[in-house]
């Protein structure tokens, strides 16, 4: 298990194969992309902040924890920096014995990290405009 805050787009080929095994039924993964849009808006780019230290510890114990309750191996990475669309934002995998385990451990998992580890997401739009949007650490249900 793994979690990593990573200051590039990301590659998840390395966090694929820490899940491989003759032992899981059930892989089950999840690409955040960085999308061109954005309630209406064109975005341009992101910018991904994280308190690294707190961040990496926080993703740990939602390994852990989730984990645990599902009886999976789980891993995560997410970006920091600048990221263009079409860029790979932030990635998530289980694997278990069955799919059932995989795919429950994997929605709670991007949701908790959206909700508890302090990352945060700053938008850039065509018009040249930015600002700091809600959808990374911030509490909120919504799907940012």
């Amino acid at each position: 298990m793994s979690f990593r805050i990573h200051p590039h787009p990301i590659d998840p080929a390395p966090l694929r194969q820490e899940l491989d095994g003759n032992e899981h039924g059930g892989l089950v993964f999840f690409e955040g992309r960085v999308r061109n849009h954005h309630e209406g808006r064109s975005v341009i780019g992101l910018h991904y902040q994280a308190y690294l230290e707190l961040a990496e510890k926080e993703g740990r114990r939602l390994l852990e924890e989730i984990s645990t309750k599902h009886g999976v191996r789980a891993a995560a990475i997410h970006a920091t920096g600048d990221l263009q669309p079409g860029d790979l934002a932030v990635w998530v995998g289980a694997a278990a014995a069955h799919r059932e385990e995989a795919f429950a451990a994997c929605r709670e998992l991007i949701d908790a990290i959206k909700a508890r580890v302090p990352i945060w997401k700053r938008e850039t739009y065509a018009d040249g405009h930015g600002e700091w949007v809600e959808g990374c650490a911030c509490g909120s249900q919504h799907s940012h």
